[in-house]
């Protein structure tokens, strides 16, 4: 297989990738009693005027949305930089839904080689500022399976 640039090394594609990680992030909440919809619709907006946006994962009746992203530093060991522009946009969606909703960021658990310093670590201490204060991240170790800062 011949891998693509800005392609996950052995992947079909990133969409495949996104999806896997989606069914982790599934079968994690299923296992805390949560029965989500993928590309869950719930309507955002500044103003009075809303419209629908698809958060990954959603339950109306247990009142949560959660965005997930499978991102990892770059093979350099550099900032995925616009990869940190999907996350704020995420952050914005966020901040335009309900606010009795639980809003769950799910990401990969993934660790710059050079520092240690995950990638969650650095968006948290970059962008502190764009990030609503009721946001809960979690992230996913899926080379052991487990969850972090949970």
């Amino acid at each position: 297989m011949m891998n693509k640039l800005h392609q996950r090394v052995g992947a079909i594609s990133n969409a495949h990738v996104g999806a896997d990680f989606e069914n982790a992030a599934l079968l994690f909440f299923n296992k805390q009693g949560m029965h989500l919809t993928r590309n869950f619709p719930l309507k955002i907006g500044i103003s009075l005027k809303k419209k629908n946006h698809c958060f990954d994962l959603g339950s109306a009746s247990q009142k949560i949305i959660i965005e997930c992203k499978s991102h990892r530093w770059t093979a350099g060991g550099k900032v995925p930089s616009a990869k940190m522009t999907k996350w704020n946009e995420a952050m914005l969606y966020f901040h335009l839904s309900p606010k009795d909703f639980k809003k769950v960021f799910f990401t990969l658990h993934d660790k710059r080689q050079t520092t240690g310093e995950t990638l969650v670590s650095y968006y948290k201490r970059t962008y502190f500022h764009l990030i609503p204060e009721d946001v809960e991240f979690i992230e996913f170790d899926e080379s052991t399976g487990d969850i972090i800062g949970v």
